[in-house]
């Protein structure tokens, strides 16, 4: 059904694997390594991150984000207006619900290096880039078994490091919309922009609530999520949601997963009887590198003509608005708009 593409390698590693809930990653004001005396104003910050103590003196200017088959952290940047610090990117989806977002993200530089068989930026590399603080997914991006530099490794290089919300454990299925206000609010912290962190916050939060008010008690149609011609397990349909960000999103768009007990990780491997045999009320197909991600939608909904979504042609595309980012906003009016389209 799906073809195989390199990415499936980091995503399935960034995103499937199974374990606990990430550790504490929230922040907090410290001058543990330096006096106030020798900081910038506003430093130092100390962010208390999957149980490593990261203390900034000064507002990081190289800042390498690692792939991670996302684009949170470097959709976070570029919303607080911070991509001019970036020297190095490897997350893109290609697409985005943001206007002119893709473009921001494709002109970034690349650091111009050999990238390692899980399509990211391997030790020798890193090192080579020189940066001063590094952000990544998951810890799998800081794992020496894996070819990266370890945390302690930069922390000898005078380079801070970071691990998104959740990622701490490598397990995504607890995910949630308040995970990425909490990466807005620490990059905030981290590069002395709260205020602007708070006001996307704030904006963020109202817009979901209006929407939310407007769908309150209708009936929660169920809805299939996946991501476009992407196979990560050994079933035909191996990349569909089960848990994560994506269930929260649904449920404020006056949704549900049709499979969500499917798996207790953030994926399901499914066959194609148990897809056919599920009645899907609507569609949502995930962007990811896939330059025509409503093709692959189409043929779902020709390929299983038995299912409500199909018969009302009931779908939506979307990217980065879906995982975890500054813009889930967008995902949830998309996709109410979608489920509900009276009640707007």
């Amino acid at each position: 059904m799906s073809k195989k593409r390199p990415v499936d390698v980091a995503l399935a590693a960034a995103l499937c694997l199974a374990a606990t809930a990430c550790a504490d990653s929230s922040t907090d004001d410290a001058g543990d390594k330096t006096s106030a005396a020798a900081a910038k104003p506003g430093y130092p910050v100390t962010v208390k991150n999957c149980g490593t103590a990261e203390t900034f003196t000064e507002t990081p200017s190289r800042v390498v984000v690692m792939n991670g088959a996302s684009v949170a952290e470097v959709s976070t940047l570029l919303a607080l207006d911070l991509g001019d610090q970036i020297v190095a990117n490897q997350q893109s989806y290609g697409m985005s619900e943001v206007p002119g977002r893709a473009k921001a993200i494709k002109d970034l530089p690349t650091g111009n290096v050999n990238l390692n068989d899980a399509y990211d930026i391997p030790r020798e590399a890193m090192l080579g880039l020189r940066p001063d603080l590094v952000l990544s997914t998951t810890s799998y991006g800081f794992d020496a078994k894996n070819g990266f530099t370890t945390r302690e490794q930069l922390k000898g290089v005078n380079a801070n490091s970071y691990v998104s919300p959740q990622g701490c454990d490598q397990d995504t299925s607890r995910m949630t919309i308040d995970d990425s206000y909490t990466l807005l609010r620490d990059v905030g912290r981290i590069f002395n922009v709260g205020d602007r962190a708070e006001k996307l916050i704030a904006a963020s939060k109202k817009h979901i609530d209006e929407v939310s008010a407007k769908v309150d008690g209708e009936k929660k149609p169920k809805v299939m999520v996946l991501f476009s011609n992407m196979v990560m397990g050994g079933n035909d349909f191996s990349s569909v949601v089960a848990k994560g960000i994506f269930n929260d999103i649904l449920a404020k768009s006056g949704g549900r997963n049709a499979f969500q007990n499917a798996s207790k990780t953030s994926f399901a491997d499914l066959s194609k009887e148990k897809v056919a045999a599920t009645d899907i009320d609507a569609l949502i197909v995930i962007g990811y590198n896939d330059p025509d991600p409503a093709a692959y939608a189409k043929k779902l909904l020709k390929e299983f003509p038995q299912w409500p979504a199909a018969k009302n042609n009931t779908y939506v595309v979307l990217s980065d608005s879906m995982y975890l980012g500054p813009s889930n906003d967008l995902a949830v009016e998309k996709i109410a708009r979608m489920l509900h389209p009276d009640k707007f």
